[in-house]
């Protein structure tokens, strides 16, 4: 795993806003992210060209289909050269086991690098509340951790989870190196926008997440790259003190 736990969301409506931004933040986090508004706006190519350029991308798609296609959508991921990719534990055990077949043959059969494919648990913008009203009979807090077993057992390699949940999620799953990647993250005193689970990112990397997702926070600050650093900062102290401690 990239030591870099910082992912940025590159939260975005255009490929030119994309590269300025991979341009002005260069060297600073792990990772970018690509999801529905710009890869819905620019499309696999600006995937590529960001790679081509020498980052790693996480493609956040939350695929959420009949087994089949999304499989065959996980193909596609893997030879785009992505870092990451996700789909949705709701679909269950079999489109979750098939996709993780196929990426696997796929890599050894075309000699390209696997990416990890992870599993969305519940959103980061849900409450319960919202959980509620589309059906579900349990709280966030009982229902992540069963999503997470499931994603186990499926061949997952991680999970997408809110911090809240990082804990009961290493509690239950015992897979050596399973990942967690948790949105909903906000530096103390930033705004919430539509996110309701959430923590800063000195809670989170204490908590046990392997990598964080920030966006709005770094792209809408004044100075992106001061933001993206601040927030690198302040995670790297947090696991050189848990070390220490």
């Amino acid at each position: 795993m990239n030591t870099n736990r910082l992912i940025v969301a590159l939260d975005v409506d255009n490929a030119q806003k994309a590269l300025k931004l991979v341009a002005a933040l260069r060297g600073i986090p792990g990772m970018f992210k690509i999801g529905m508004q710009l890869f819905t706006s620019a499309g696999p190519d600006l995937v590529r060209e960001i790679i081509r350029s020498g980052e790693r991308i996480f493609l956040d798609l939350k695929y959420h289909d009949i087994p089949n296609t999304v499989a065959l959508a996980g193909v596609e991921a893997t030879r785009l050269g992505v870092s990451i990719f996700n789909i949705h534990a709701a679909g269950g055990s079999e489109m979750m086991t098939r996709t993780a077949e196929a990426i696997s043959e796929c890599a050894h059969a075309e000699g390209i690098a696997r990416p990890l494919v992870l599993a969305v648990t519940i959103l980061t913008s849900a409450n319960d509340d919202v959980v509620a009203e589309v059906g579900f009979g349990s709280a966030p807090s009982d229902l992540v951790p069963r999503l997470a077993l499931l994603a186990e057992t499926s061949g997952m390699d991680g999970v997408v989870a809110s911090p809240r949940e990082i804990n009961v999620i290493r509690n239950v799953v015992k897979k050596p190196a399973f990942v967690v990647v948790t949105p909903g993250v906000r530096p103390a005193g930033a705004a919430f926008f539509d996110q309701k689970r959430v923590t800063t990112p000195r809670e989170a990397i204490e908590a046990g997440a392997d990598y964080i997702v920030v966006g709005r926070p770094i792209l809408e600050a004044a100075d992106p790259a001061r933001a993206a650093q601040e927030i690198l900062d302040e995670m790297e102290l947090s696991a050189a003190n848990s070390v220490t401690n």
